[in-house]
């Protein structure tokens, strides 16, 4: 306070110019932000539940991913909601965040329709001076309350949604992952996108997607796609490079497992399944699923690998109760992808 006094008298003295104290000011909050540890303000030992958003009768919160930038966590969900009519809808909705404590109600971006479900997105990468995000529809056309569980039909496909600041997003853009040739209703269904550059080729962009395990699509525009294959895989990939690898990181019936690759085509599985504190938490008893994974290891006041994922519960069967309603999200770290902390470990 001392140091801000006497630069405002120097200020007013007219031997320092608005410019300077302004660039100073700057730089002493920084410094002192640094000094304080608020800079980013992540305490991941301080978080007190594991739990990020919590579902209820009405609303479920599943599929996370997120982006780190500039100092605030940008986490997309699926929302279901029970509406009119006992009708069930998903949507995309944004929540916002710099501490991992305090997060914003989530505010839905993708329009209401049964036929249209847009949910689950997979990731959001950096292309072409935007933000790209890639997502899918879920049509449940006249689905309600009351029935047994109904997933999507044969009509989910991939789309991708442009931003120029994380917050606003334009409407959705059918990506057409097997080629322009094939027409769209003999794409047959897919779900579940993720977007990754090639470890060894830039400019040259994956597409990872659920159809017959883990579909991929190459392309070097994000438009004009070239299918290449497919391996066996649970669903809700996220995938990364570590030490000249791809990491893939999916959902098999329950919890997460890892797979890694150098080309592609050869995978091999890695460790077992990764179910966290599921035996403690009955807001996830009925699955643990949906692992996404950000490498904020290189980041200041973060450090470590920070998984979004979602829970079902309660109950060991899967009902309307577990999978459109009373779905969480929650948040885990490691430093190695193999030992993972969650708030409260060892508890509820």
């Amino acid at each position: 306070m001392v140091c801000l006094a006497f630069g405002t008298h120097l200020l007013g003295s007219g031997r320092l110019d608005v410019k300077t104290w302004h660039v100073a000011l700057l730089l002493f909050l920084f410094v002192v932000g640094i000094l304080s540890g608020a800079v980013y303000g992540v305490d991941l030992a301080g978080l007190d539940s594991p739990i990020v958003f919590r579902g209820d009768e009405k609303t479920g919160y599943r599929d996370p991913t997120a982006v780190f930038h500039d100092g605030v966590f940008y986490l997309y969900v699926t929302v279901i909601r029970t509406e009119e009519e006992g009708r069930i809808y998903s949507y995309t909705a944004l929540s916002q965040s710099s501490n991992l404590r305090d997060w914003t109600k989530p505010v839905d971006l993708t329009p209401k329709g049964q036929r249209l479900n847009y949910s689950s997105p997979g990731n959001v990468i950096r292309h072409g001076g935007e933000w790209i995000m890639c997502l899918q529809t879920y049509p449940r056309p006249d689905y309600k309350r009351g029935g047994p569980v109904r997933w999507a039909d044969q009509t989910a496909r991939l789309f991708v949604m442009r931003s120029a600041d994380l917050v606003h997003w334009s409407a959705p853009e059918l990506l057409r992952v097997k080629g322009p040739d094939v027409p769209v209703e003999a794409m047959g269904r897919m779900i579940d996108p993720y977007l990754i550059e090639d470890k060894d080729e830039p400019g040259k962009w994956w597409c990872f997607y659920k159809q017959n395990g883990v579909s991929m699509s190459w392309s070097e525009d994000l438009k004009n796609w070239h299918f290449f294959g497919s391996t066996e895989s649970g669903e809700n990939v996220c995938v990364l490079v570590e030490d000249d690898e791809y990491v893939l990181v999916h959902s098999p019936p329950n919890g997460m497992g890892i797979k890694r690759s150098k080309d592609l085509m050869h995978w091999r599985d890695v460790g077992g399944r990764i179910t966290l504190g599921q035996e403690a938490w009955p807001w996830a008893e009925t699955r643990l699923t949906a692992g996404f994974v950000l490498d904020l290891r290189d980041q200041p006041g973060v450090g470590k690998y920070v998984m979004f994922f979602h829970g079902s519960g309660p109950g060991k069967r899967k009902t309307q109760d577990n999978v459109d309603a009373n779905c969480c999200i929650g948040v885990a770290w490691s430093e190695d992808l193999v030992v993972w902390e969650w708030p409260g470990k060892g508890g509820g």
